[in-house]
Parts: C-alpha cells; structure tokens; sequence
C-alpha cells in the first residue's frame, strides 16, 4: 500500500519549497506516512545538485506541526517504541546534515515534535497570529522531548530553555524571537512563503548572518539540581518521571557533544514513554480533548436553545460562583432571587472576585459592563418572564425546594429550562415539583465554582434528551467541563469518594496516624488527603450523608457530636491552623482493632474502593463510559492527571484486571 503524500516538493529558483499538509487532518503530526513522505522528499532534495536552499511550510493556515500523534505512542511496546524513536532521530539528524541552509516557516501551532523538527533546520522564522505557539509541551503529557530538543533548544538558547522543557510552556512568536529560537518575526499580514525565501535567499547569499553564540554550560549540574528542586517543591516531593527525565537527559547531554548527546536523550526517552505515567498522561489529554468541546458531546444536528437571559435562585456561595461563571464567560442578562438581606452581600463578593479577575488581566469586559448584566430581587418579578435557563441553588432541604419550584414553575415559560444545583438530593424526587419535567435536570457544580471546571449534567427518569443537549450547550457557554450521568445518590464524583472516606476513616481508626493516610495520599498526587479534605468542607456534611445513606461511622459521629464541625465552620476539627493535627480530637477517633498499613496499602487501598465504586455505576449504568468516571475524579477532585484517571489506572497497575478479570479501557 502506497503512503499518503504529506510532504511535496516544488523547485523555485534553485529553492526546494517543501510543503507539507496531513490532508484530513486538523493538525500536522509525525506519522508513519509522514515520515515516510519526508524521507522521500530529503531523498530528491540531496539528488538536486542545482538546489541552493529549502524552505518548509505548511500547507495548513493555523498549524505548522503539532508533534507526535499520540495515538501512536499510547500503545507502543519496546520494540515499537525503538523504532519510532529511531525514526525521529535518524529524519532529523539527516535533515540537520544537508549542505545546504534550511529555513523552517512556522505558522500556528509548533509544538513538540514540530519543534523539534524546526530546530534542525538552518533557522525559523515565525508569523504573529493568535495560533502561533511555538513550545516543547511532552511533560505535560508524560514524555520529554525525544526528538532532539533537550539537546539542541538549549544548545542554542542556553540555560533558559531549561524552564521551557521543564514547565512545557508555550511561546508567542515574539517571544520566541526575544529568546533566540527564531530568527525573525513577521506580522499577520505579511505574506509568509515570500518573506521566507526572501529570508533563506538572504542567508544563502550571506547577507544575513545568524547569531549562534557558544554558550558555556560548566554550571550545568548546579542550574539543573536547583530546576529540579523548585520543581519538587510545586509537587510537594513528588518526582514526576518525565520532568526528572528531562533534567537528566540536558544534564548528561549537555556535557558531550550533540552526537552523543542525542544518543543519552534517545535511550532515556525510551524509559519515559513505556512508563505507566506517561500512559495515564497521554489517557487525560486525549479525556481533555473530549469534553474541551461540550457542544461535540451533544445529539448531532440538534439546534440548541437560544440563550439570552439565566437566572439563579440563592445568593449563598454556590449561586454566587454560578452568576460569577454565567457574568463572565456570555453575554446574558442574569437575575438572582433570594432573601432582601442576602442580595447585597452577595453583589459584594460577585464584584470583590472580579475585580481580582480583572486585576489579573483574566477577563475581556470591564467589571462595571458585567455587574450591569446582573438583576437581584427578593421575589418573582416579571424579568423571569422571559428567562431562557433556570439554575436553582438553594437550602439542600426538600421542603424548601419543592416551595420553590412550584412559585417558579407559575412565573417562568413552560420551555425554560430548570436545572437543581444540588448535591444530596434525588433528582427524581424534585422532578414532580416541576411543571413539564422533561425540562428538569440536575448541574452540578463543584467549590469555587469559578475555578473549578466540571459541572455534573444529572439526567431524571423524565428528562429529556433535548434538555441534556442544552445543558451541554449551556455547560460550553460558561467554558465548564461536562460529566453526564443518571440520578444516583451522590451522583458520580461524591458518590466515589464516600467509599474513598469510610476506608481512610477507617484506617485512622486501626491506629494508622492521620498525617500517615493523608500523606500517602498526597504522595499518590492527590491535592489533599481525604481527613483533611473532611475538614475542610466540614466533618458535619459527610456525616449526614453517611446518615442518609444508613451508614453508621463511629468517628464522625464522635466528633460531630462533640462540636467538632471543622477548623473553617466551627474553628474545631482535625487539624489546628498550623496544620498540624488537633491533638484534642484523638480520643473522638472510634477504635478498631490495630492494623498498620504501609503507604502503599493505603494507597492501593484507596484506589481499590474508587474501582469497586466505578464498577458498580458502570453495571448499574448511571454513567456509560468509564472515561467518564475519570474525567469526573481529575477535574471534580484533582485526581493526578499523570495516573490519567482511577480507572485507567486501574488499568495500568493490573488491578482491574485483578479484581474484575478484565479492564476498563
């Protein structure tokens, strides 16, 4: 079977024009077939004694190339894993080698790979536009550069480019430029194939010199180990395998020449990529790119209900950071019902946040134009006459909605849409308080809403699919990241963790320290450990959970009825302000018969119950997909994005396998 021509050549003038365009594609990347095409077209570039110069340009308006196809490496063995590592080095190296100047003309996105491939050539030069970035981003996905770029990026930068490989940050083409990684810059209306071989003509006839300073790297064990410790300090310890192996392939290559240096960096990409870690990366990014788009997640060819004015009921915390969200992310005119007391309290904070936002340079309209948007009643005027979405967060006590809903349903139009904030109670319950209850739904939103991006779209036995279509449409308007499930008590996320806490309440009660359990947490990657996350949100809300749910916890009900309702809500709880644990709350903690566990059986632990959980919402069907699941614990609970979801790593660890005969993915 013929390759696909991805990379064409076209003479011009003693300059081979080299275009290259994945047709099909949204983006460039590095494939089979491409590499394939390339190699071709080196082969009839060396052939041409008449050629004087290459340029490559990409035959797409918003990309250059975006590296590796990932789909490629998630899979890959050892063996497969030489192979295309060899590929990379040996097309590169070759193009490196031509006796003739090479100009790399990088439009959009340059990223990774397509970087990589750019650094081999003469020199780059770049066109200002929103999508051009230009960066090595593989430790953000459980890999290093492995394709030349920790050895030839800061051979011809220096130290910075360090903090790029480390942080994988991505650069404007300005920036690019102030740093030295590429030559020249043009603007967005310039026409970049002729200001590039004008560019290549200028070097090949020697009017333009390019600077390639030597840069002495004798300091390059004590920049690197400083690197390393600054960034084990933002991991509170943990050594993530893909920083740490990037610090040690520029700190080894650097001290050799780029020949050998390239050889340390190909054999130690080769650790990385089969890691468990870089798989559980590659596994979030690819749920990232999933449900960046909600829209994409919705029934195709429906049309959406327009959205021009929401409403909140409740001005506490939560429809406070819901308006917040809505203010800031559309266009629409909001309107907030609550108590008169509760309104200008809560007008205060809207506006304390965005003026921080605003501060921050994080928000496009000015706070005065947005506070405009915003209405604040104490009853049901006749703006909710022509409200579109209906978010309700009120008091989590069913008489309390139910009172809410009926006035609602008497002043709002028969299709506005009515979604329920809440986070305890049935959906199905609340739908008969709802007029036409095919328009009512749960969403879900998680603490601060504004700065956490998931948001649970709950479907009733009477919801329609209409209604979860437009509420994944809402959930792309306020840029939120969608997880859609069945009524479930706790849903997906709450509904994993409360196993998660019974057995991290369980082992403090074996005589497992807390700073043991919640260490061996945050070791794992989790942001905070389950004891402590208990305190925070307030040991009485698990408590009543675990009540509702017929579950009997000693400790909890210890401490809960001693006052103990956590340091933020009632200034006693586990932990004391310095952090420390409280050691007035020691003998609340119910005994259990002594069993020390390691930190990796509580860990496994841990992870056992949010498996065990994920398979029973599975069997029961309250959510189709375990991805789903995953991408519910990485955005709902900071689940580490490099085990790429409880579930995947299940997968990974052979637990899964372990447990239930076969795996999730």
């Amino acid at each position: 079977m013929n390759s696909k021509k991805v990379f064409t050549v076209k003479i011009e003038d003693t300059i081979a024009v080299v275009t290259f365009d994945a047709v099909g594609e949204v983006m460039n990347t590095w494939t089979d077939d491409a590499f394939q095409s390339f190699n071709e077209v080196l082969d009839s570039i060396e052939r041409e004694e008449t050629i004087k110069g290459a340029l490559f340009i990409s035959g797409k308006p918003q990309t250059f190339l975006a590296g590796a196809n990932l789909k490629m490496v998630e899979y890959m063995d050892e063996k497969e894993q030489r192979r295309v590592g060899n590929l990379f080095h040996s097309s590169f190296d070759r193009l490196a080698a031509l006796p003739i100047p090479t100009v790399a003309a990088i439009n959009g996105h340059c990223l990774g790979g397509g970087l990589e491939f750019a650094l081999a050539c003469t020199a780059r030069i770049a066109q200002e536009s929103k999508t051009t970035i230009i960066g090595l981003p593989e430790v953000n996905v459980g890999l290093i550069p492995g394709a030349g770029g920790t050895q030839r990026l800061p051979r011809l930068i220096g130290y910075p480019a360090i903090d790029l490989i480390l942080t994988g940050s991505f650069l404007k083409a300005r920036k690019a430029y102030d740093l030295n990684i590429v030559d020249k810059v043009i603007d967005g209306d310039s026409d970049l194939l002729q200001e590039s071989k004008s560019f290549l003509q200028d070097i090949i006839s020697g009017k333009v010199a390019l600077s390639r300073p030597d840069h002495d790297f004798s300091r390059i064990d004590e920049i690197v180990e400083k690197a390393c410790q600054d960034f084990l300090r933002s991991t509170r310890g943990r050594e993530l395998p893909a920083q740490m192996a990037a610090m040690k392939s520029i700190r080894e290559g650097l001290k050799v020449t780029l020949k050998e240096g390239l050889k340390i960096e190909k054999e130690i990409v080769r650790h990385v990529s089969l890691s468990k870690e870089a798989k559980g990366c590659i596994n979030t990014f690819f749920l990232k790119t999933t449900t960046d788009k909600p829209k994409g997640l919705m029934t195709k060819g429906f049309e959406p209900k327009k959205l021009t004015r929401a409403a909140v009921l409740g001005f506490g915390t939560m429809g406070r950071g819901i308006t917040i969200d809505i203010l800031r992310n559309t266009n629409m005119q909001v309107i907030v019902k609550d108590i008169p007391e509760a309104l200008e309290p809560g007008k205060a904070f809207i506006r304390k946040i965005l003026d921080g936002m605003a501060a921050k340079k994080k928000l496009k309209t000015p706070v005065d134009e947005l506070m405009n948007r915003l209405t604040v009643v104490a009853d049901y005027t006749d703006d909710f006459r022509d409200v579109d979405i209906v978010v309700e967060a009120v008091f989590e006590d069913i008489t309390v909605k139910e009172q809410v809903y009926r006035e609602l349903c008497s002043v709002v139009e028969d299709d506005c849409l009515i979604a329920s904030n809440t986070s305890s109670l049935s959906i199905d319950t609340m739908a008969p308080f709802v007029t036409h209850p095919k328009r009512f739904a749960g969403l879900h939103f998680f603490s601060p809403v504004w700065m956490m991006q998931l948001v649970e779209i709950v479907r009733g036995t009477q919801t329609s699919q209409a209604t979860i279509d437009n509420l994944l449409n809402f959930a792309a308007a306020i840029r939120k990241r969608p997880l859609v499930c069945r009524d479930n008590p706790g849903f997906v996320v709450n509904a994993m963790l409360f196993p998660y806490l019974l057995n991290a309440l369980q082992y403090i009660e074996e005589g497992n320290s807390i700073d043991k359990v919640d260490g061996a947490v945050t070791s794992f990657g989790m942001p905070v450990g389950p004891i402590r996350l208990t305190d925070d949100v307030g040991i009485d809300v698990p408590y009543k959970v675990f009540v509702g749910m017929g579950v009997k916890q000693a400790t909890l009900e210890n401490v809960v009825n001693d006052g103990w309702l956590g340091l933020k809500k009632s200034g006693k709880g586990f932990f004391l302000p310095d952090g420390s644990v409280d050691p007035k709350v020691l003998p609340l903690i119910a005994k259990r018969e002594t069993k020390e566990r390691t930190v990796e059986e509580i860990q496994e632990g841990l992870l056992e119950a949010l498996v065990k959980v994920a398979r029973d919402l599975l069997d029961r069907n309250v959510v189709d997909d375990p991805r789903m699941i995953d991408v519910g614990m990485i955005w709902g609970t900071g689940f580490p994005a490099d085990r790429g979801g409880p579930l995947k790593w299940a997968d990974l660890t052979g637990l899964s396998e372990k447990l239930y005969g076969n795996t999730f993915y």
